[in-house]
């Protein structure tokens, strides 16, 4: 039997593990129900009856600690939109919307500062969101496997609905209103025609009963071929008067079961997708189609510019090739959506030069929450620094200040509808995202969504104070550990510039030598990485593919010179030789080789950092997040490892020596073949 002093030594080290079991499915809405106490010293009051001004009494009621609020909705105050005025101190709180939802994300609101401990004793607040749609889209097919999607099935149980409803429908809803997000695409844009069968709008509808009170409103990828495929007519043309009438008829049939429906996201004639240009129609010939159709019930067509096809021209160019001809002639209620970079959703892109191209079109932003090319669900990678580094990048279409959020969010150019969008990385698991620290990139794209100029720190810092705990001791090093994420991420696959030199089955591991006979060149590494024995890199300036000459002076010269360029992006813009010399006076080969280290060593570091935090976090979820970590460690040096030995058999350099060594050898790295077909 142990002694006394010994025993009580033993239970307090063992006690974070006999904490309660935490799964991660709260999210950050952990709040703690008030008691009855409480609730009879202080009180709610509203006068309105609407379902979602009474949700937002209801979320007040269950957990308001501080003093009494009063709720009201003034009609007359259009200018807040969607959002509310609270003023107050210590003895009373006074929240005012326009609509009831404001309501509800006034609530939210007061119940983030008070699980965040914020001081509350001279409330001036005044929120209008920045875009009116702040929507997500979800790639998930009706079989409920996710394209891309790595937190297991699909949320939608199509073969239930709409008969059997999931409670995690409505828990999806309330988590989504707790950031602002107000509308979601549920279907995958690489669209079955199916989901626009009287069957499926029928579990459409189920799911848009649900997220009505919430100010969720549903939107659907169409299937630009869904006349010919559902109902047998001779072609999808756009300009035929019979499919034109079949759209009319199919739009009207959702609005009579969907009141409130939203509309439709388009993928057209990109990756083998249908669209207008197979019938010699142009992008803008089959959005205003789809937009008139939608046009006498208020719905919006989302047109997707990701578009390109197996040509000569760099694949970087191409979307801005297509659509900048077309601008104005598109109706009003078409918003083009524009990916925040011009490949693909690399851990690191420039913005793409669209943005501020079409000064007659609606453009919006489509972000990427699941991470297809930051590792997964496997790598903690906090996204917020990369969406704040889209928002905040100058275009100068309209001289110096013209950002990408200033150039969407309607303070430039004025269209129907303002929106921004986020492909969804939520899934059947447990704790919705796959890792834990995944929830925080949902939750950072909301809040992005409602106000662009929040900081990506104080956004960690919310999100880590609702989600784990308040303990400065935490939140200090966690947000540090968080911030830091991104860049290392970058570090450890694609440093300077490089991109999109991932595995081909797959956007997981690294194959620099990847290549495949007879496939496209621009699906390959090599086509973006040109590694050669004279340098690296991507030449898009005027000497190569002239990429730059799509950004607006000073971003083209800026970006066209070797040593303005920043170095970030040096091998997006430039085929820099092996031995040039970087600012800091090292060689390009030295550089390269000392971020793929430094990238290693920071994840590294993450796991040094999330050990020693141990008694502040439940044991559930620190194993889970510790077990990540060690995954995402092997992985960076898997990516160091193979990119640099790939690398060095062109550069014939050797790897700094202070550098700790490669562990791998080149031809077992070659080998290595990953089955990820449960992910897709």
């Amino acid at each position: 039997m142990l002694p006394i002093k010994k025993y009580l030594i033993y239970f307090f080290f063992l006690l974070p593990f006999f904490g309660y079991a935490e799964d991660g499915s709260q999210l950050w809405l952990r709040y703690k129900p008030v008691d009855a106490q409480t609730q009879k010293q202080r009180h709610i009051r509203l006068q309105d009856k609407h379902e979602t001004a009474l949700l937002a009494k209801q979320e007040l009621d269950s957990y308001w600690r501080g003093p009494s609020i009063e709720m009201h909705l003034d009609k007359k105050a259009k200018r807040l939109k969607e959002g509310y005025q609270i003023k107050g101190d210590t003895s009373a709180v006074y929240l005012t919307a326009a609509e009831p939802i404001g309501l509800l994300y006034g609530a939210y609101h007061l119940l983030r500062l008070q699980e965040t401990k914020a001081d509350m004793r001279h409330l001036y607040i005044e929120e209008i969101p920045d875009y009116d749609i702040r929507i997500l889209n979800h790639w998930d097919n009706l079989d409920r496997t996710v394209e891309r999607g790595y937190a297991g099935y699909s949320l939608w149980r199509w073969e239930e609905l709409p008969h059997k409803l999931s409670p995690r429908y409505e828990e999806y809803a309330r988590a989504n209103a707790s950031i602002g997000i107000n509308a979601t695409v549920l279907n995958n844009v690489n669209a079955s025609p199916q989901i626009l069968t009287g069957d499926y709008i029928q579990k459409v509808k189920a799911l848009a009963d649900i997220f009505r009170k919430y100010g969720i409103r549903v939107y659907l990828s169409a299937n630009f071929s869904s006349p010919k495929v559902l109902d047998g007519l001779a072609d999808s043309d756009p300009l035929r008067k019979e499919v034109q009438d079949w759209w009319k008829v199919k739009v009207k049939e959702i609005y009579q079961h969907i009141p409130d429906f939203g509309g439709f996201l388009v993928k057209a004639n990109s990756e083998g997708q249908p669209g207008p240009q197979d019938y010699g129609r142009t992008h803008a010939d089959g959005a205003n189609m789809l937009a008139d159709a939608l046009k006498p019930y208020g719905g919006l067509v989302m047109w997707r510019a990701f578009v390109y096809n197996p040509t000569e021209e760099d694949r970087a160019k191409q979307a801005y090739q297509e659509f900048v001809p077309l601008d104005g002639e598109f109706r009003d209620n078409v918003i083009i959506q524009i990916k925040n970079g011009p490949v693909d959703f690399q851990p690191r892109e420039p913005f793409t030069p669209l943005f501020g191209a079409m000064k007659h079109t609606a453009q919006m932003i489509e972000f990427q929450i699941t991470q297809e090319y930051l590792g997964f669900s496997n790598h903690l990678a906090y996204l917020a620094p990369l969406f704040k580094e889209t928002l905040d990048a100058d275009t100068y279409s309209e001289g110096k200040g013209s950002t990408v959020a200033r150039v969407t969010d309607g303070s430039m150019f004025r269209g129907e509808k303002t929106a921004v969008s986020a492909v969804a990385n939520i899934g059947e698991d447990t704790n919705w995202t796959g890792h834990h620290f995944a929830q925080a990139n949902w939750y950072a794209f909301g809040r992005l969504a409602w106000n662009h100029q929040l900081s990506s720190e104080d956004i960690a810092n919310e999100w880590i104070r609702q989600t784990f705990t308040n303990a400065v001791d935490f939140v200090t090093p966690v947000r540090q550990m968080m911030m830091d994420s991104r860049e290392a991420v970058v570090d450890y696959m694609m440093p300077l510039g490089l991109h999109h030199i991932f595995a081909f089955d797959h956007h997981y591991g690294p194959e620099p030598w990847g290549d495949r006979k007879g496939g496209r060149p621009d699906w390959m590494p090599w086509y973006y990485h040109n590694a050669d024995t004279i340098g690296l890199g991507f030449d898009r300036t005027a000497t190569g593919s002239n990429a730059v000459s799509q950004y607006y002076p000073p971003l083209d010269s800026i970006y066209g010179g070797i040593n303005s360029c920043p170095e970030s992006l040096l091998l997006w813009f430039h085929h820099v030789p092996w031995t040039h010399t970087m600012k800091n006076g090292r060689t390009l080969w030295d550089e390269l080789c000392i971020h793929y280290d430094r990238g290693v060593q920071q994840v590294r570091g993450f796991q040094k950092t999330w050990d020693k935090l141990q008694a502040h976090v439940d044991q559930q979820r620190f194993l889970e997040v510790q077990s990540k970590l060690k995954i995402q460690s092997k992985d960076a040096v898997w990516w160091k490892d193979a990119c640099l030995l790939y690398f060095q058999t062109f550069s014939k350099m050797p790897i700094p020596y202070d550098l700790e060594r490669p562990v791998h050898e080149l031809e077992e790295l070659k080998k290595i073949k990953l089955d990820m077909t449960h992910h897709n």
